[in-house]
Parts: structure tokens; C-alpha cells; sequence
């Protein structure tokens, strides 16, 4: 097991945390996932076999790209209907 930080931007409420969680869940060899909404960060805790950058790949096609990367204006737009959807699943 092996545990990630991942600082990541567009990080706005509890509705993108919900989308992260489920999405990265659904991640062969995820086995746990926390979002630090004040912190900007996703703890993930998975398979030793598990690549990092898979983890950052869907983070960044959810619209919260690694707080390194560069963030344009669709990863934004990406980032707010995530934002909708969790908050919709969270009702």
C-alpha cells in the first residue's frame, strides 16, 4: 500500500470533493480517497502497483488538474459541472 498527496486547483465544496472520491474510487487498486477542501488536497491510498499518474490523468478529465499544471479556462468550465454533479449526488 502506498499512500498520495495530490495539491490540486478549482477545489471549491463539498459537491467536487464527492465527484473525486467517487471517480477516483472506481479506480482499479484505489482503495481510499479524502479530499481537504481547505487544503486544496486528495489523499488517495492505494495498490503499490497503482501509477500516480493515472490518479492525475482523471483528476485532470474531472477539470482539477494537479496544482502544477496548467489551468485554462475549460479545465475551469470541467470543474464547475463536476462541481454540479456532486452536488446533485450529495442531495
Amino acid at each position: 500500500m502506498k499512500a498520495e498527496k495530490i495539491i490540486i486547483a478549482n477545489l471549491k465544496c463539498g459537491g467536487c470533493a464527492t465527484i473525486i472520491k467517487n471517480d477516483l474510487l472506481k479506480l482499479d487498486g484505489v482503495n481510499e480517497v479524502s479530499v481537504d477542501i481547505e487544503n486544496d488536497a486528495v489523499n488517495v491510498t492505494c495498490g503499490d502497483d497503482v501509477d500516480r499518474e493515472i490518479i492525475i490523468d482523471k483528476l485532470y478529465k474531472l477539470g482539477y488538474p494537479e496544482a502544477t499544471a496548467e489551468n485554462g479556462l475549460l479545465l475551469q468550465i470541467k470543474s464547475y459541472a463536476s462541481c454540479m454533479v456532486g452536488k446533485i449526488n450529495n442531495l
